[in-house]
């Protein structure tokens, strides 16, 4: 079994020196240095509650590495979650449930490319999402996808073979809006052409 390579930050020496001791043990993984943080494919950052302090530390093992992050803290909200979530955090485990074996668990979903929260925060971290998307996002014409209800709506018809003209006179635009459209979600993500803009969209769920 290959080990992975984990790197733990905390606030406090006794938080740095306790999980990295709990987690040296396991055979699931190895506890590098923050000299090695090139080498961790899982950070571990250890922190009371969510403050500007605990984000930044965050944020910076984020910049400067490409450690997947697991927060570890005692307070957390919805709102904290969904600050963690915008610092890189995939991973969540509370202080006072955090054993080896969870710890572990957490690691291994981390390095996987998964995510692991509490049952009881995932459904706040839904509630919080839902919230923006109804009273910020959505008055904006915005949503999650970074793609414009209108956006979708011309990707939608272009999946389904209507050619410009049809699409324009299906939703009351001019052409050269299709057009447009069009052509500021290929620039936007990237992609070369409509074909594959359908494709990129179609694969990610965003229609």
């Amino acid at each position: 079994m290959e080990r992975i390579p984990v790197c733990v930050r905390a606030d406090d020496p006794i938080s740095q020196v306790g999980v990295a001791g709990a987690l040296r043990p396991r055979p699931e993984v190895e506890v590098v240095a923050d000299a090695e943080m090139d080498r961790a494919k899982v950070a571990l950052v250890v922190a009371d509650e969510v403050t500007d302090h605990s984000l930044q530390v965050l944020r910076s093992v984020g910049q400067t590495s490409k450690a997947r992050l697991v927060l570890v803290s005692t307070e957390l909200d919805g709102t904290d979650l969904v600050s963690a979530a915008e610092a890189g955090v995939v991973g969540v485990v509370r202080r006072g449930e955090a054993t080896p074996d969870r710890l572990v668990t957490a690691v291994r979903l981390a390095a996987a490319g998964e995510g692991a929260v509490p049952p009881d925060l995932l459904g706040r971290l839904l509630d919080q999402v839902g919230r923006v998307q109804r009273q910020v996002l959505g008055p904006r014409g915005l949503n999650f996808s970074n793609l414009t209800d209108r956006e979708i709506e011309v990707l939608r018809l272009v999946s389904e073979g209507f050619d410009t003209a049809e699409i324009a006179t299906r939703l009351a635009y001019s052409s050269r809006t299709v057009k447009q459209v069009l052509h500021d979600i290929q620039n936007r993500f990237q992609l070369r052409n409509r074909c594959h803009a359908v494709a990129y969209a179609m694969r990610h769920g965003l229609i």
